[in-house]
């Protein structure tokens, strides 16, 4: 399925796309609509195909796998960074319709991405019986990887935009933990990619100081999810113990209690006089 979904992006771009040499690849909004909005949106068009063929929209829309507090704070700081990041005034310099095709194409990413790798990737590990850390690190990879296809107009820069890709991918992944719906990640992956591409849209882009803010926090949330990568999912064991034993020795009490009078003497069962022989 992978690599049909790239076929359409790389081959439909290849057949349909502009070639703007030293511009960018979105330096015009032709260039958007033939090198990404088009191909993007037919590969959504697949991914949706392909999961209703497998019925699985229930199980790919809603995730719920929970995880501890902190984690919570990996979307809401993408989701700061990516509109703190945008380069603004680079857009304002851009005609309407390149803004709102950047917009869309980055949304349909988002939407497209998510769907393949968040939603029928995870669903194939967790079906497979991958446990919960092998679902996140090999959906990731897979992610990293499928980036590599960008070498054919990229270079070399493709090897380290999939190792950088892979890390992006895992904190989607956390995204889909705490939303426990793909819709979060969709939304924080389409702002993310709208806050980087505008940084690099139009003919003549100029570079925004915001435009490090990505960067910074991509480094510290792989620090961050780095050192407490053990403390991701809700602690089990020790405390579940706990927990059973004290509901264990309510349930006794409550028990003592219903065989206990007021006065803390034992009750003894009513029992009924046996009817006497004439």
């Amino acid at each position: 399925m992978v690599v049909v979904y790239l076929a359409i992006l790389q081959g439909l771009g290849a057949l349909i796309g502009v070639d703007t040499g030293s511009k960018g690849q979105f330096a015009t909004t032709e260039a958007i609509l033939r090198n990404g909005l088009i191909p993007i949106g037919l590969s959504v068009l697949f991914g949706a195909a392909v999961v209703t063929w497998l019925g699985w929209w229930g199980d790919v829309m809603r995730y719920r796998v929970p995880v501890r507090r902190w984690v919570r704070f990996v979307p809401i700081a993408m989701l700061v960074a990516a509109v703190l990041g945008a380069n603004y005034r680079n857009l304002a310099d851009q005609p309407l319709s390149l803004v709102l095709s950047l917009i869309a194409m980055t949304l349909l990413v988002g939407v497209g991405e998510e769907l393949m790798f968040r939603g029928i990737g995870v669903q194939v590990f967790k079906q497979a019986g991958f446990t919960e850390g092998k679902v996140a690190l090999w959906s990731s990879l897979i992610f990293g990887l499928a980036h590599v296809s960008n070498a054919f107009g990229e270079g070399s820069q493709a090897i380290v935009q999939a190792v950088v890709v892979s890390t992006s991918g895992y904190f989607f992944y956390l995204c889909l933990r705490v939303g426990g719906t793909l819709l979060l990640p969709m939304l924080v992956h389409g702002l993310w990619d709208f806050g980087l591409i505008s940084n690099s849209a139009g003919v003549d882009p100029e570079a925004s100081p915001g435009m490090v803010l990505p960067i910074l926090l991509q480094v510290a949330l792989i620090v961050l999810v780095i050192v407490k990568r053990r403390s991701i999912s809700p602690a089990t064991g020790p405390d579940t113990e706990n927990n059973a034993d004290s509901n264990t020795e309510n349930n006794a009490d409550n028990n003592t209690d219903s065989n206990t009078g007021c006065d803390g003497e034992p009750r003894t069962p009513a029992t009924r006089p046996t009817p006497g022989r004439h």
